[in-house]
């Protein structure tokens, strides 16, 4: 139980997720490719639905309250915003299922979660293009871990 809990906490963690965690769980932990990708998947969607539901409260909260979150909210809200905005207006929602879908450092579901918050998406709509995103990326780590395919 403890090897699901552990892969289940790594898929949460925001630099981790499932790069980190399905390769965990498939060597460290020798789970199945389809238990490694079910729980890691599982894991990456739980900071999916709290962020959805309270980035924008919480960062406007500490907007107004310290100057210190100021500046890092705007850091990283230019930066996400600058990362997605073009392509979003290109592509329309597809551009954050493949911005989640890439499982490369600062993509994936976190910053998914924080450019749909930027962008004004709707909570179930982006919940919904976050889960796609996730899905894919676990599908893309799971072949790589496996040695199916090769991402460099």
């Amino acid at each position: 139980m403890e090897q699901y809990i552990e892969t289940f906490l790594a898929a949460m963690t925001p630099i981790g997720e499932l790069r980190l965690a399905i390769p965990l769980a498939l060597t460290k932990f020798n789970l199945t490719v389809l238990e490694a990708y079910f729980v890691a998947v599982l894991g990456n969607l739980i900071p999916v639905i709290v962020l959805l539901l309270f980035l924008e409260p919480i960062s406007e909260f500490l907007i107004k309250n310290s100057k210190h979150f100021k500046r890092f909210f705007k850091w990283l809200f230019n930066r996400t915003r600058n990362r997605i905005q073009g392509h979003y207006e290109v592509y329309g929602y597809i551009a954050l299922v493949i911005f989640v879908a890439i499982p490369f450092p600062v993509t994936g579901a976190w910053t998914g979660s924080a450019a749909a918050y930027l962008l004004g998406i709707p909570f179930w709509r982006a919940l919904g293009l976050i889960t796609t995103g996730v899905l894919v990326s676990g599908f893309i780590v799971t072949l790589a871990s496996i040695g199916a395919i090769k991402i460099f």
